[in-house]
């Protein structure tokens, strides 16, 4: 076997977003694409020589062959130890999980997350810390500015090796261990909630749905809901991971969620309904004809988990991204533990976790998680879900109802313009800053605009700063509109606009959340003009 040095020239864009690098997939198969991103990985850690990776990902197309030529940089590039999700499978949770475990250096895992599969549509890689968390800001810039100089990459000249039967072996000097995907994520939740009482939940009858999408949470959720929990066969539906995901766009929203949403909406459905998305570090729950938003749901674990067995001593602190609505605020205000705003991105939260501050965080974009990880973890909000309505002997809807009645309902609603022309985007987001300045005290339709602001963020940990993270603008009242261009595709611009408003009516709790947010929503197409500067009558996704 012999070390190659393969000359490269520099490739425009390969720049991570707020969750790695994700192109088209053809755009990744191009020659040297992806090598010269991995090498600039390398650089931009010091290099791998010694170190022990995590290697994985949602088994997306192109995800086999992406993970044979990591594992030949990694072993021309010195690495002491590769751990390989049997089948290159490990979900975005699981690796995170694994690399804390095993102590690793960090981990490479290959996802696009909520975005399509295919050969026509997405791929995506990313670097993940030896906390298990997404690289921070920091070395997501030196892999940039590596980017930019590559000129060479290393690739041992070695065949496949074959990553389908659990076992060690190596490739050249380099250690490659196959490990069951599975196994170490689910006993850890067993060590974090009741398996025992919520096995009694399913055993008195309790009938669940969760829709894995034809995505890489299938066998996660098969092997604990369905065989430790012992939930009836069928309960995971659409459970076998596809290249493709069975054409599905995995994304656990009540749109693509369609399948799930049917079941749940059907007459004498089931009593709990969760679906998660492509490298299962999201969720979505419905209860019988009632979907839950990711932001209420963030607020009703944060006031319950003291209920599971891993959370009984209480929280540290709860945080969110700066987009989430602030439901989960007045819990941490009415429990008294600390309250974080952070911009989007899972890596905000490493810090706060790593430093005890929080125990509990979410985002608006269906992603919840704890301190158990260093990343949002759709089954495992599930398995909290599962465990409250276990305690509880509470159905969905009355624990919505109970927690509504005690700490009021923030109405919240994220409105999605995808794929829009990059200057269009930009238009409306140029046009309403340039008028932040002016905003404050005025009032529009009734509402009076007590704040309006770029949003920028210091960490209280390490004082590192993220600036231009979204447009908010706030009202009297309790009201909010917040504008962002989402990092997260691979064509054009997804222009986000999250509407909230916050009521405190007994009599005003169940309504329909577009309805009742109908006068903001119009207020905020009104400041931004945005059907004017996009050409767009409407938003592609309401959430």
């Amino acid at each position: 076997m012999q070390i190659e040095r393969i000359e490269v020239t520099p490739f425009g864009g390969q720049s991570p977003g707020t969750s790695g690098l994700r192109k088209k997939t053809r755009v990744m198969m191009e020659p040297h694409y992806l090598a010269a991103f991995v090498q600039s990985i390398w650089s931009a850690i010091d290099g791998v020589s010694g170190k022990t990776l995590i290697l994985g990902g949602d088994g997306r197309y192109f995800n086999a062959e992406a993970i044979q030529l990591i594992l030949r940089m990694a072993a021309a590039s010195g690495a002491a130890r590769v751990v390989v999700g049997q089948g290159g499978i490990l979900s975005t949770p699981a690796a995170s999980h694994l690399i804390r475990k095993r102590g690793a250096d960090g981990g490479i895992i290959l996802s696009a997350s909520h975005n399509p599969g295919g050969i026509d549509e997405d791929f995506g890689i990313k670097f993940n810390g030896a906390n298990g968390g997404p690289a921070t800001a920091a070395v997501t810039d030196r892999m940039v500015v590596a980017s930019q100089a590559i000129d060479h990459y290393l690739m041992l000249d070695t065949p496949d090796y074959s990553i389908d039967l659990v076992g060690q072996g190596k490739i050249g000097e380099m250690s490659v261990e196959i490990v069951d995907p599975v196994a170490d994520y689910a006993e850890m939740l067993e060590e974090l909630f009741d398996f025992d009482k919520i096995r009694g939940l399913f055993a008195g009858g309790f009938r669940m749905a969760f829709d894995a999408m034809h995505a890489v949470t299938g066998p996660y959720a098969t092997e604990v809901i369905e065989r430790r929990l012992g939930a009836a066969p069928g309960t995971v539906m659409n459970g076998t991971p596809q290249v493709d995901f069975g054409g599905r766009h995995p994304d656990p929203n009540p749109i693509w969620a369609h399948a799930l949403m049917d079941v749940m909406y059907q007459e004498n459905g089931p009593d709990f309904g969760a679906v998660s998305d492509g490298d299962g570090d999201r969720n979505m729950i419905v209860g019988p004809s009632q979907y839950v938003s990711p932001s209420d749901s963030l607020a009703i674990l944060a006031a319950n988990a003291h209920l599971a067995k891993g959370y009984r001593a209480g929280l540290a602190g709860v945080a969110r991204s700066m987009p989430t609505s602030r439901a989960v605020d007045r819990v941490a205000a009415a429990m008294d533990m600390p309250c974080y705003e952070t911009p989007t991105g899972w890596k905000f939260f490493g810090t706060l976790l790593d430093d005890g501050r929080v125990t509990l965080c979410g985002e608006e974009s269906a992603g919840t998680g704890s301190d158990h990880v260093r990343e949002k973890d759709g089954l495992w909000a599930v398995m909290l879900w599962l465990n409250i309505l276990a305690e509880t002997g509470k159905g969905v809807g009355d624990i919505m109802s109970s927690h509504w009645a005690t700490f009021g309902r923030n109405y919240y609603t994220r409105h999605d313009y995808e794929a829009v022309e990059v200057d269009r985007a930009n238009a409306v987001m140029d046009g309403l800053r340039a008028q932040l300045g002016m905003l404050a005290g005025q009032t529009f339709a009734g509402r009076t605009i007590d704040a309006a602001d770029e949003f920028s963020y210091v960490d209280p940990v390490d004082g590192s700063t993220a600036s231009a993270q979204g447009l908010r603008l706030s009202f009297e009242g309790g009201g909010r509109i917040v504008f962002r261009l989402s990092g997260t595709g691979t064509q054009g611009a997804t222009l986000r606009v999250y509407i909230e408003d916050f009521i405190n009516d007994k009599n005003a709790l169940d309504g329909d959340v577009q309805v009742m947010l109908e006068p903001m929503i119009a207020l905020a197409d009104r400041l931004a003009r945005i059907t004017e500067l996009t050409g767009r009558d409407g938003p592609d996704i309401r959430s």
